[in-house]
């Protein structure tokens, strides 16, 4: 390719409105452009990209025997109805009325989709297992799109399904995708780590996703510092602390006005924030919730809808909400409250192990303090459940070996779903002995554009993007000083040639800008090799090829520029 013909506009300043590196840069570096919130159309730098991520995703894939399909963007509500999934799925869910004012949704993912079609095909335990997947734009209506490719609206995924006869079939579909999951995202030159994790709306009874370490990230996860343990901090199991001995005070209220924080609450006290007890009310399925934790610890909101088995994800209770249920925010406690039918007190465990502490008296500018747990809640009407988020201060469940903290990037899932589909939908299989059983399903996701993203938040600098060799737009960049000497524009055409000829996806910068602009370019875009041919290289027949990931500049023989670049690549 010759950059005289490459659509590649960049931009010097950076957009006002781009979120973190990945966006600013792919926009600067002419990878893609903003069409609408959480829109953006890929132009040719961007696409090459992708079809590279593409290109490795389905080597593996199809190495794993999985085999590629299409299905429809566009789904019916009725199989989204089949599987109690057109209301759970919530507001993200993009929905459309034809023009006979049947229902649709635009694919924010496709369990039901494939379930019906492979049900229609499929009866014998013979024809299992098989593994499908696609490659294609996925929709989700974010509330806030934001951070470029990495929370948007419209978003390029690889989806695969497994289906199995039984438990053991699915074990193995699931590590061969695993396996395969951690032989892509190697490839694509990503620093990840698999974590468990909570598989949300998707459902089943295992999970993985693959996280992409960088600081732009939106989760957090932990890993063990002795062991193979990570884990999402949503579903990260946390220790139960004790944080000193039991001696038992008498309960009273003090007045605390305008003191409705926790933190406000324990500066007027004099209290450390580990001797207050924390509320936080959510409302799920209808349901008003009140989340019970130590001052000193955060609400972790998976667990909270695990413990009432909420099929909805938390939402914030209204003023109106809890009203209803007679509570004053900020001043409250399980004191004296009973569950009913429309409300629901989940206690996390360490606050169970609490000694005089401090909590809301349940009326306006008002706290006990010498709250004792199992003294004064009534225990019959709360649940007990670890419902905080994991902290540095606890300890690996494995192997009791201390924790790390990092952000991560989720880039991949997967997912056991048993039989949460195929016994809504009815997708059976007779067994050997002509029995009609449901057939057992994993679920693999992939996001691609998204990978795309992680990678730039992982390799760039002050300059611009530091490509992985494997999905870099073009492997290398040759820039002649001046496209207007013929003898620099023949070498770098002969160099041109010889790279093409061993196979190297080579950009010859032919534009008759001045060197320094082209070499802004080149770092800005993030070729891994630059090779820069002048005067004073020629005068000794050779050309200096840099590296962009070390900023390492190397002469070389122009005849033996093609192995040199070969080699390098290799390396890199």
């Amino acid at each position: 390719m010759l950059a005289t013909k490459l659509y590649a506009p960049t931009l010097r300043e950076v957009p006002s409105d781009a979120d973190v590196v990945s966006q600013q840069l792919m926009l600067r570096a002419g990878f893609m452009r903003k069409t609408a919130n959480g829109l953006y159309s890929f132009l040719p730098l961007g696409w090459r990209s992708i079809k590279k991520i593409e290109a490795i995703v389905r080597e593996e894939m199809d190495r794993a025997s999985a085999q590629e399909i299409m299905m429809p963007i566009l789904q019916p509500a009725e199989i989204w109805k089949e599987s109690g999934r057109w209301n759970a799925y919530g507001a993200e869910m993009m929905r459309i009325n034809d023009r006979h004012d049947n229902e649709f949704c635009l694919g924010p993912t496709h369990e039901e989709m494939i379930t019906t079609l492979v049900k229609n095909e499929i009866n014998s335990y013979r024809q299992l297992p098989v593994n499908l997947y696609q490659i294609q734009s996925k929709f989700r209506d974010e509330r806030r799109p934001r951070y470029g490719l990495m929370r948007s609206r419209e978003f390029i995924m690889k989806d695969a399904y497994s289906f199995d006869v039984d438990e053991a079939g699915l074990d193995e579909s699931y590590k061969s995708m695993y396996d395969a999951y951690t032989r892509i995202f190697t490839r694509c030159g990503l620093t990840f780590r698999p974590v468990e994790a909570d598989s949300g709306t998707i459902g089943g009874s295992g999970t993985h996703e693959f996280m992409a370490i960088a600081e732009a990230g939106e989760a957090d996860i932990v890993y063990c510092t002795k062991c193979d343990y990570a884990a999402n901090i949503e579903i990260g199991k946390p220790s139960i602390m004790k944080q000193d001995e039991e001696v038992l005070q008498e309960l009273s209220v003090v007045d605390t006005p305008n003191a409705s924080s926790i933190e406000a609450v324990a500066d007027m006290l004099n209290l450390p924030l580990h001797k207050t007890i924390k509320a936080v009310v959510f409302s799920i399925d209808g349901k008003v919730v009140l989340a019970i934790v130590r001052g000193d610890h955060e609400v972790n909101e998976v667990a909270v809808q695990h413990a009432v088995l909420g099929a909805v994800e938390p939402e914030m209770a209204t003023p109106e909400e809890l009203e209803k249920v007679g509570l004053t925010a900020g001043f409250i406690s399980p004191i004296g409250l009973k569950q009913t039918e429309d409300f629901a007190i989940v206690v996390d465990e360490s606050v169970m192990e609490t000694y005089n502490v401090c909590g809301g008296a349940n009326k306006k500018d008002a706290h006990y303090v010498n709250i004792n747990p199992k003294r004064d809640f009534n225990v019959e009407d709360i649940i007990v459940a670890p419902i905080r988020l994991i902290t540095k201060d606890d300890v690996c469940p494995k192997c009791g070996g201390a924790l790390e903290h990092a952000k991560g990037i989720e880039v991949g899932q997967v997912f056991k779903l048993g039989t949460k589909y195929s016994e809504a939908l009815q997708a059976t299989f007779l067994d050997q002995n002509g029995r009609p059983n449901p057939m057992i399903m994993g679920c693999y996701g992939i996001g691609v554009s998204r990978t795309l993203a992680a990678a730039i938040e992982q390799y760039h600098d002050e300059n611009g993007i530091i490509w992985p060799c494997s999905i870099a737009p073009f492997e290398a960049v040759i820039v002649p000083i001046n496209a207007k000497d013929e003898a620099l524009m023949s070498t770098s055409q002969t160099i041109y040639t010889a790279l093409q000829n061993a196979g190297v996806d080579v950009l010859l910068d032919d534009r008759k800008d001045r060197a320094g602009v082209k070499f802004k370019d080149a770092d800005l875009i993030g070729y891994p090799l630059r090779i820069t041919v002048s005067k004073n290289t020629l005068e000794n027949n050779e050309v200096e090829i840099q590296i962009r990931k070390s900023g390492e500049a190397l002469p070389c023989a122009i005849d033996s520029v093609a192995d040199k670049v070969t080699e390098l690549l290799q390396n890199l």
